[in-house]
């Protein structure tokens, strides 16, 4: 009922959209529909144009009469034609009122002409009339004053020539009248609410997909959501790599899978050298930078199948899948010189960044990762307390003798990958002091 009442509000006494845009938006809408209905009833009119010749022809023989008649009705079915021709290659011809309403009224002025003509057949004639004002309603798609402005020029055409040409007894022709009128009537009715019908449903569809835009809309926002939100539940939201939870997702993924396929699997804790430092002397936002230039530094060495992820505080744990300690060392290798490689210059203070790695492999018959990185947290103690900026590896079976083989120049002692690089007294291995110049 409240649709009903709001379609209602948005229609005029013609049954058309008060908006003139959302008028316009329905009649492009319905331009084809028009154009082919204009079209049917244009070749029907002129079929029944040129068929009523025939009964024309048994009434007034080869007369005069019957030949402006058949010239008169070969000129009407002429313009429907060529109003049918041009509507096929125009179709918005069908809502443009100059062309219809011209051949509108040379069609009512050729009934009309019928009355004069055929004086002596006023039943015909007023059941022309009839089918004419029916057809001006209901089969041409003309805007209603256009119908109105059609009919009423057919009433006051017949009302005239019936008095002037074929006088009729008051009660036939107050019967002709209401006849007339209550076609009119009718048709007018009809006309009306098949406007409004259409426009209901017209803007039943514009609401439906309205509310459908609405709902794709919302649908996507809720995806954009739910992925931010998935980002945000695997992802740091500081460093922007993977969160404790996301790492260890991933990384027991990857060792089921060196599990199953035989393969290596290494596992890497990072941790910031005098983290604390910063942060007691610098503050926490220049703590945060130095936490989001090293990861970034780590993550531009590593291979695209490893795993980095933020374990904790300033410790950063890293799973190198398909790696021995051999190619594990030679990567935390790299990762150690990336980050150390450059300071770190924030608001004129100058931080010499450094880590230390911690280095293990989880052993083929270890079912979850917690054995490897305890040895991997016991390397990276070991580092820190032998000096700091190294990269520390606990050897396990056959790859112990690898590693001992590595030439001094590189490995310097049988855990130590990288020895601590040399500091000035009383100031701790690992460089300046972060901020010190």
């Amino acid at each position: 009922m409240a649709t009903d009442a709001g379609n209602a509000n948005e229609l005029d006494w013609r049954g058309e959209f008060r908006d003139s845009a959302k008028e316009a938006l329905f009649r492009r809408t319905m331009q084809a529909h028009d154009a082919c209905q204009l079209r049917h009833a244009l070749v029907v009119a002129t079929v029944l144009f040129l068929a009523f010749s025939l009964t024309d022809f048994s009434l007034l023989g080869s007369s005069t009469t019957f030949l402006v008649l058949l010239a008169m009705r070969a000129t009407v079915a002429a313009s429907f034609l060529l109003l049918a021709l041009a509507v096929w290659r125009r179709p918005s011809l069908a809502q443009t009122p100059m062309p219809i309403n011209l051949v509108c009224l040379l069609a009512v002025s050729g009934v009309l002409l019928t009355i004069p003509l055929k004086p002596d057949d006023l039943v015909t004639s007023l059941a022309s009339i009839v089918t004419a004002s029916m057809a001006l309603y209901l089969f041409i798609p003309n805007r209603l004053p256009w119908m109105l402005a059609s009919n009423a020029y057919l009433l006051g055409g017949f009302l005239i020539l019936v008095v002037v040409w074929s006088p009729l007894p008051g009660g036939v022709l107050a019967n002709s009248l209401l006849l007339l009128g209550f076609v009119n009537l009718l048709c007018w009715l009809t006309v009306s609410r098949i406007h409004r019908l259409q426009r209901a449903q017209f803007a039943s569809l514009l609401e439906e997909r309205a509310i459908n835009r609405r709902l794709k809309e919302e649908i996507e926002e809720r995806n954009q959501l739910e992925q931010r939100l998935r980002h945000m539940a695997r992802t740091d939201e500081l460093t922007g790599i993977t969160n404790r939870r996301r790492f260890f997702e991933l990384a027991e993924q990857e060792r089921r899978r060196a599990h199953r396929d035989g393969t290596p699997l290494s596992l890497c804790m990072v941790d910031i050298d005098y983290f604390k430092a910063i942060n007691d002397i610098h503050g926490h936002a220049i703590g945060d930078l130095a936490l989001t230039v090293v990861a970034a530094r780590c993550q531009s060495v590593l291979r695209e199948s490893d795993i980095i992820g933020r374990y904790g505080g300033e410790e950063f744990v890293i799973a190198l899948p398909l790696a021995n300690l051999l190619t594990a060392r030679e990567i935390a290798e790299r990762l150690r010189q990336a980050v150390c490689r450059q300071p770190l210059e924030v608001k004129g203070v100058v931080l010499d960044l450094t880590v230390t790695v911690g280095i293990s492999r989880v052993d083929d018959g270890e079912m979850t990762l917690d054995p490897g990185l305890l040895r991997a947290d016991r390397a990276l103690y070991d580092g820190k307390e032998s000096g700091r900026n190294c990269v520390v590896v606990t050897p396990q079976g056959p790859e112990l003798t690898l590693l001992e083989s590595v030439p001094t120049a590189v490995t310097p002692g049988a855990v130590r990958a990288t020895a601590s690089v040399a500091a000035p007294a009383a100031i701790p291995a690992g460089g300046r002091l972060p901020g010190r110049s």
